[in-house]
């Protein structure tokens, strides 16, 4: 760094004063900041009283500013101080030294008046000396974040930790400026998180908030090697072998909602004596300088003179992400196990939902469950069910029940039939599946391109389903005869054949197009030839696997053509964008020539090989009869029966749909076969989806873009209309009227209302962060019999 007239032996120094005259706090921040941004980082100041000093520097990551402050330093130092700052005060700090710190590191060579810490979220403060009043008050912590760390070599104010809500306070007790009582008077009134170690005499804390935990190996290690770091900055390692007696440290933790002294709970008789009269009576907090009458306390109505009351509507309502996903995967219930160390069962839960829950929820599915998590509809990033997928290749495969001797015939053996023959298995009815093609899977094994999965993937749940299944019979191409003669012989027939008959279009040159699965199905060989330019009609996500593909096999101009914008989403879109493929639309096609494609405006696309990817009809030639068909595909009622009661269908003979929706499809008709055998009416209606309103998003950071792991992720999930047990509820009634009830021998719970205690003040439903509580209006029994 070059020097000037500013420089000094340690960097650059900027004055407090000009022309005798002390700067105002406001431009000599500006000063700061601007020579930091020039360059200097480390910077002298010579103040002279002036408030906020170093706060507020932004750095790019690795780099550090230091700033060395001389003189007289004003409040607040190092107020709002961001990461990579270190702010040293060669002498004793005023006010709310570390006021709002979000990361900065603050070393005092001295005393430090009042509010030292005052709400401070990250970074730390060392103090060589004692500290005033109110220190360490209302610090929180952001659990992705190191907590903020206050360290102080003597004693604490009056009124410490107060409302402390995170953090790390170490008190060394060494000079102190009390010798018998070095917390000082009231310390953690109203603390609801972080830690406190202390060392020396003290006269008491609030119980009702704060207790003494043991200090177990680990956190007495972290606090020795912490405080050798602590006395190297203060330049006082002596004093080492003397703060570090384990027999003299001790630890205070904020009071969990299990085991916190609740005044609530009182009656409210003693309430009034233990609590209100205390607090605001002559004596009290303020008491001594009001004259109103603080005895008056107004009727609260409970029991059947309430106007609302609460209801616990714990797994009332489907989580947003399981009402969005066809399979419905109870994602959040996923992500509860987890959150309980429970892996393997959150694994293996998919398997009770889908035959394919590595091979479609890890790789293959447009994942419709992220796209309705209620994060997301807050415009917060949603919880990644990807990677959890892909877990799901380790499942354990279930315990299938004894077969009940009653025979089920699917046909068709891609997504649909699998699933269904999957689910009927699970009810104890054998599946026997019938499918023309050489292999099992459908699409799913024949036309998929291998770069959206890997083959091992799909070979391994394949082959899961063989041994779960075995009654499988390949190239079977049956007719309506041999369907009808099925009908007879089994108790059910389910059509899950797919829609395999491409649509074209009605134009000149159109035997020149060839269709998308085709194509497809044959580069999955290696067995297609293809030029370099290449021009797909239709620009979906199977017109993009068709561009991917040819590009893989040598095609360098590809070009995909819609009478619309496209309908591609999602990875295939960005793997065909990748590649450099051009979509373009409306581009309406008149003939296919051996140049290309001929638009209706007379435009000439050229093309070696001409692709068509715009949908395909399912082929009805084998179905009976007895079978209602409408507009080329199967019509079915809400379980999926036919106008032929002993036949079902699923899948695309039904309707175009995505694989989940097969597979959810073959779910649901499993369900109702095995209902219609029992003699059950029971259909397994869907509930209802939770409001998302109800779900609390503020307890959420809404800055977090990606998760670390699936365990991060199970971390963030809202658990939107399932409890997560947490307690707010319990502990934030003013009456104390919630309480945790065990039932089921331990094994689960739920939550009760005392109605005698409870006055609807909705404060439950208003902070439940998973929409469990809802506030209802109280109607008498007698109206309701009416």
């Amino acid at each position: 760094m070059k020097k000037d007239d500013n420089s000094t032996f340690f960097g650059y120094l900027i004055w407090g004063s000009e022309n005798q005259k002390r700067i105002e706090s406001r431009k000599l921040e500006e000063k700061i900041q601007e020579n930091v941004n020039r360059g200097y980082h480390k910077i002298e100041v010579r103040a002279f009283g002036q408030h906020g000093i170093g706060g507020r520097l932004w750095c790019v990551k690795d780099e550090k500013v230091h700033i060395k402050i001389t003189g007289y330093s004003g409040q607040r130092t190092g107020s709002m101080g961001f990461p990579n700052t270190f702010i040293e005060i060669m002498g004793p700090a005023s006010d709310d030294v570390g006021w709002l710190n979000a990361g900065a590191e603050i070393l005092v060579h001295g005393n430090a008046a009042n509010g030292a810490a005052n709400a401070m979220a990250q970074g730390k403060i060392f103090v060589d000396g004692n500290i005033g009043s109110r220190g360490m008050t209302m610090t929180k912590q952001n659990p992705r974040y190191e907590p903020p760390e206050l360290w102080v070599l003597g004693s604490v104010g009056d009124y410490f930790a107060e409302f402390m809500a995170g953090g790390i306070a170490v008190i060394c007790g060494y000079n102190p400026q009390n010798p018998e009582d070095i917390l000082g008077y009231r310390p953690c009134v109203g603390m609801v998180g972080g830690k406190i170690f202390f060392r020396g005499p003290y006269k008491g804390f609030s119980q009702a908030d704060a207790k003494i935990v043991p200090i177990d190996d680990n956190q007495w290690q972290w606090l020795i090697n912490n405080i050798e770091n602590f006395l190297k900055k203060i330049k006082k390692t002596e004093l080492l072998s003397k703060l570090t007696n384990r027999n003299e440290w001790q630890l205070i933790t904020a009071r969990s909602p299990k085991d916190k002294y609740i005044v609530s709970k009182l009656s409210m008789k003693e309430f009034r004596e233990k609590v209100w009269n205390k607090e605001l009576g002559k004596g009290g907090i303020i008491g001594d300088i009001i004259n109103e009458d603080t005895q008056v306390i107004p009727l609260i109505t409970t029991g059947n003179l309430r106007r609302y009351i609460p209801v616990w509507e714990n797994k009332k309502y489907l989580a947003p992400c399981q009402s969005s996903c066809p399979t419905g995967i109870p994602v959040h219930e996923r992500w509860k196990l987890i959150r309980e160390g429970k892996m393997d069962e959150a694994i293996d839960l998919a398997l009770a939902y889908t035959p394919f829950p590595a091979t479609v929820c890890g790789y293959l599915c447009p994942n419709l469950c992220m796209n309705g998590c209620t994060r997301k509809s807050n415009s917060m990033t949603s919880v990644d069910i990807t990677e959890l997928g892909k877990l799901s290749i380790n499942a354990n495969t279930p315990q299938f029940p004894e077969l009940t001797g009653d025979k089920v015939a699917v046909i068709g053996g891609g997504v649909g039939g699998i699933s269904v023959a999957w689910h009927l298995r699970m009810s104890g009815i054998e599946a026997v599946i019938y499918d023309k093609q050489k292999k099992l899977g459908g699409k799913l094994t024949s036309v998929i391109p291998d770069s959206r999965i890997p083959v091992d993937v799909i070979e391994a749940e394949i082959n899961r389903i063989h041994k779960i299944i075995p009654h499988i019979n390949l190239k079977k191409d049956l007719s309506k005869i041999e369907i009808k003669k099925l009908s007879n012989e089994y108790k059910f027939v389910i059509i899950a054949s797919g829609a395999n008959k491409p649509k074209t279009l009605p134009i000149t040159g159109s035997e020149k197009i060839s269709p998308a699965n085709t194509f497809l199905e044959n580069a999955k060989n290696n067995n297609v030839k293809i030029g370099k330019k290449v021009v797909i009609i239709g620009a979906g996500n199977v017109g993009c696997d068709v561009a991917t593909e040819a590009h893989r096999l040598g095609a360098s101009e590809i070009t995909l053509i819609d009478v619309q914008q496209p309908l591609a989403f999602g990875k295939e879109k960005q793997d065909a964008e990748k590649i450099g493929a051009i979509f373009r639309w409306p581009c309406f096609t008149k003939e296919i020539t051996d140049d290309g494609v001929i638009l209706t405006n007379g435009e000439l696309i050229p093309a070696d090989n001409v692709f068509i990817s715009i949908g395909e009809h399912p082929d009805l030639s084998f179905i009976p009869d007895s079978v209602k068909t409408e507009n080329g595909f199967i019509k079915v009622n809400e379980i999926f029966q036919t106008s032929d009661p002993k036949i079902f269908a699923i899948g695309d003979v039904i309707k175009p749909g995505l694989l989940t929706d097969a597979i959810g499809a073959g779910r649901i008709a499993a369900q109702a076969i095995n209902n219609i055998i029992k003699g059950s009416e029971n259909h397994n209606e869907p509930f209802q989806q939770i409001d998302i309103s109800r779900v609390k998003t503020q307890y959420c950071d809404p800055r977090l873009n990606k998760f670390d792991d699936v365990f991060h992720c199970s971390s963030e999930c809202l658990s939107c209309g399932t409890c997560r047990d947490c307690g707010i509820c319990e502990n934030i009634c003013p009456q104390g009227a919630i309480s945790r009830n065990e039932i089921n021998n331990g094994k689960d719970f739920e939550m009760i209302v005392n109605s005698d205690k409870c006055i609807g003040c909705g404060f439950c439903a208003d902070s439940c962060p998973c929409g469990i509580w809802c506030i209802q209006e109280n109607i008498p029994l007698e109206q309701l019999s009416l």
